[in-house]
């Protein structure tokens, strides 16, 4: 065992781990921003965000070995897995959404690609709140509250696919509605694993409050 984990109790190693991934996650998503309001070095940005998914893997791997190291946790092991992998899932998406953009070489974002991006930047740092909030469950009705904003939120990103999809069969080009939809798509499943991590801690604050 390490100075540091002899100095971190070892119950505040998973909470301070869960901190730095959702940061990585807000990051990731303001990148993302920044790609669809100013298309230009884009594969700059996009390394960028890559290497934020990696630092996030790094993290990720990081609460699976204190989960086999540690007999007692804070919180259930299957909670503390589900939540790893859940955040993780985000910016698995969100790269994934930026190397679209680039690799199918789009002219430019358009307003449902921005809308998408955006909604995705206010689901994960309401999320990066709420995970502060677990460490020390004082009140499971706020931690609902914020949850339910998200879901909010995942609901608003399906009817902007619906509509960006409506958009697009409206017009002829079958390459460019194929490489749009498969954009949009990717950009609104990273607003579905959002919600998959506010029911996760939603599903926490109540166990644990």
């Amino acid at each position: 065992m390490g100075l540091k984990e002899w100095v971190v109790p070892q119950d505040q190693i998973f909470f301070d781990l869960f901190d730095q991934l959702s940061a990585v996650v807000v990051s990731a998503a303001e990148e993302l921003v920044g790609i669809v309001d100013n298309f230009e070095k884009v594969t700059e940005k996009q390394k960028i965000i890559v290497q934020l998914e990696h630092e996030g893997d790094k993290i990720t791997h990081q609460i699976y070995e204190q989960l086999n190291r540690n007999f007692i946790t804070p919180l259930e092991p299957e909670e503390i897995s589900r939540l790893a992998s859940a955040l993780d899932d985000i910016l698995d998406y969100i790269d994934d959404s930026a190397q679209k953009m680039e690799n199918y070489d789009i002219d430019k974002p358009d307003a449902h690609m921005r809308e998408l991006a955006e909604i995705i930047r206010l689901s994960v740092v309401q999320l990066e709140d709420t995970v502060k909030s677990i460490r020390k469950i004082k009140d499971s009705r706020a931690i609902e509250a914020q949850s339910i904003e998200v879901n909010r939120l995942e609901n608003l990103a399906d009817d902007v696919l619906a509509h960006a999809v409506n958009d697009l069969f409206k017009t002829k080009d079958a390459i460019t509605i194929i490489k749009l939809k498969d954009i949009y798509e990717c950009l609104e499943t990273a607003t579905d694993k959002c919600e998959d991590v506010a029911n996760v801690l939603s599903d926490i604050a109540i166990k644990h409050s």
